[in-house]
């Protein structure tokens, strides 16, 4: 079972993003304020759960937490910024819009720009270590998985409702064939040379 909480005398919010190493669409981040007596056998970093799973801690994730929000990132200005930059973005807006502002952020991974005056602690996996990333983590990624089956319908030639816009055979095969489009990640290296050589 992950821990509760890393300082039990102040509000903490877990932060965490979703779609980083996509070729296309949003990076997505979520910022998640829990209680601090907060447990669930099953909470867990995302990658390591089933989408059902995910879909039912979704609602429990947001019907259980003191303050939640997830924001949004597009395309465009990952191009324009870098995705670094993008998804700390992301994780700023997230935690600007929360219902409660908190004391303390719990960021997983290593790198983070500083948000107000807020301190924050940095922590390598912590979507598999503290609740609160752990629940930041599965918001992020079913949000975004949400938006990327949507936009599917556009253009279903690159499986985004199988692939989430992550690099698999099936979506590069798609680029090769069909180019880019209004979502894809104009920055990012879309075209895999060794796939074109054997196309």
């Amino acid at each position: 079972m992950l821990k509760s909480f890393l300082y039990n005398n102040l509000t903490e919010a877990g932060c965490d993003e979703a779609g980083r190493g996509c070729l296309a669409g949003p990076v997505v981040a979520a910022a998640v304020i829990l209680p601090k007596k907060f447990k669930h056998s099953v909470l867990n970093d995302s990658k390591k759960l089933t989408a059902k799973q995910r879909a039912l801690l979704k609602d429990e994730i947001i019907n259980s937490a003191i303050a939640w929000n997830v924001a949004f990132v597009s395309n465009i200005e990952i191009d324009e910024m870098n995705i670094l930059r993008a998804s700390i973005k992301a994780m700023h807006i997230a935690i600007e819009t929360l219902e409660k502002e908190p004391q303390f952020l719990l960021i997983d991974g290593n790198r983070f720009y500083p948000y107000k005056n807020i301190k924050y602690k940095t922590i390598i996996k912590g979507d598999g270590i503290y609740f609160s990333i752990a629940a930041a983590s599965v918001l992020a990624k079913t949000f975004r998985d949400e938006f990327m089956e949507k936009i599917h319908y556009e253009f279903p030639e690159y499986e985004w409702i199988k692939n989430k816009g992550y690099p698999t055979y099936a979506h590069r095969k798609a680029l090769l064939k069909y180019g880019i489009t209004p979502y894809h990640r104009r920055s990012f290296n879309l075209i895999d040379t060794q796939l074109k050589i054997e196309f």
